[in-house]
């Protein structure tokens, strides 16, 4: 019962008690002044009860939300869409702009390294649905279109459970690639600049087969990623399914962990918080950072192309870890210092992009400059250490891209 229709009840309860209370003391013969004080206190417990409703909408228009704004799709126009890790740091920007442009998403994470906190602000929506379900496990539902890219991404995390890292890649694939060939759906796969390990051939181009360490402890992933384009290809020469392949570089920006384990949460971490900024190995090996929204365009470009080869997704700008350290310091004006420790076991020492591809076939390319990028993702960081101190929660919505 909405609010309106409560206080009409509570007046037409307040007419009913002053006939009946009249008509009650007219046969027993109380004074007109007693059945005027019987009368002010129903009034009187009437209004108390008006003031609850009252507050009780309070606290369903506080409760109610705005989201940002939806174009509106025709239902012809208008895709069913599966993100699987659609929680994640990149996942959750990709969710913003499919259910910005009016398509129906679903959500698929088991919420390992994925957040609630990333997608909440579409709860609620006709357009939108979040499943807590693992990709290892099969799925069913209808869908167009499965960008598929669950599987935790840092080395922190996929060293973590390195058989469930597996599995992820390898079983989850599967049974994408099986959802999409019972449905017809075109499916995307999240791959990675890792499939090329520790490249002998700069810049990596997709024909480079890579240089990879089977058994080493970022094999978990790198193996399993390459095993998933495998399977993607697989399933395209024996069942006929439409797949995509983006081999994805480093990328940055806000709801990035902040135990992501990787140059951009750590330095910038280190240097708001003061402590030393850490870089592994002599700083002269090198990363390509894009930021996400670079990223997420360049996946949207790629799924709705006929392009079924890997195509690379990254900044060809190359950066040295050392230079990147410095870089960061000087701009949060950090007093942290810089120390040198051990290098990782098969750590990439060169990683840059031939993105020659995608500028041909996609018209794609970064456009997002590291110091807009850097500036943003800062600000982030700055939020989400504000908020343990402040208790006040953090949360990044997509008109503030």
């Amino acid at each position: 019962m909405n609010f309106p229709t409560k206080l009409k009840v509570a007046c037409a309860l307040l007419i009913l008690v002053v006939i009946v209370t009249f008509a009650h003391n007219e046969l027993n013969g109380t004074s007109t002044e007693g059945v005027f004080m019987q009368v002010m206190y129903q009034i009187k417990l009437l209004k108390t009860e008006n003031e609850d409703l009252r507050e009780e909408l309070k606290v369903i228009n506080k409760k109610s939300k705005d989201f940002p704004t939806v174009k509106f799709l025709a239902e012809k126009d208008r895709m069913r869409i599966l993100v699987t890790g659609g929680a994640g740091f990149v996942g959750s920007h990709l969710v913003d702009k499919l259910m910005q442009q009016g398509h129906e998403v679903t959500v698929v994470d088991n919420f390992f390294t994925g957040r609630k906190r990333n997608v909440e602000h579409w709860l609620g929506h006709e357009n939108f649905e979040l499943l807590h379900h693992d990709v290892i496990q099969p799925l069913y539902i209808e869908v167009n279109q499965i960008y598929h890219l669950a599987c935790p991404a840092s080395p922190p995390h996929y060293m973590y459970n390195p058989i469930k890292t597996i599995k992820t890649s390898s079983m989850g694939t599967i049974n994408m690639l099986g959802l999409a060939k019972r449905v017809g759906a075109t499916m995307l796969l999240a791959s990675t600049s890792e499939v090329y390990g520790d490249p002998d051939e700069h810049p990596q181009k997709e024909t480079y087969w890579g240089h990879v360490n089977p058994i080493g402890p970022r094999a978990c992933y790198d193996e399993g990623k390459r095993v998933a384009e495998t399977m993607c290809y697989a399933y395209a020469n024996q069942e006929g399914v439409n797949v995509r392949i983006a081999r994805i570089f480093n990328t940055y920006g806000p709801r990035m962990h902040m135990e992501d384990g990787r140059v951009v949460s750590n330095f910038i971490l280190q240097a708001l918080q003061n402590k030393p900024i850490t870089v592994y190995g002599d700083g002269t090996q090198t990363r390509s950072l894009q930021y996400v929204s670079d990223l997420v365009n360049g996946l949207m470009k790629l799924m709705n192309s006929k392009e079924t080869t890997p195509v690379n997704l990254g900044n060809p700008t190359e950066l040295t870890v050392i230079g990147f350290a410095n870089t960061i310091k000087k701009v949060t004006n950090s007093t942290s210092e810089i120390v040198m420790k051990d290098p990782v076991t098969d750590d990439p020492k060169r990683r840059k992009p031939d993105i020659s591809k995608a500028k041909q076939m996609l018209d794609w390319e970064p456009v997002v400059p590291l110091d807009k990028g850097i500036a943003r993702t800062i600000k982030y960081f700055k939020n989400e250490l504000a908020q343990e101190s402040g208790n006040k929660r953090n949360v990044f919505l997509p008109d503030e891209l």
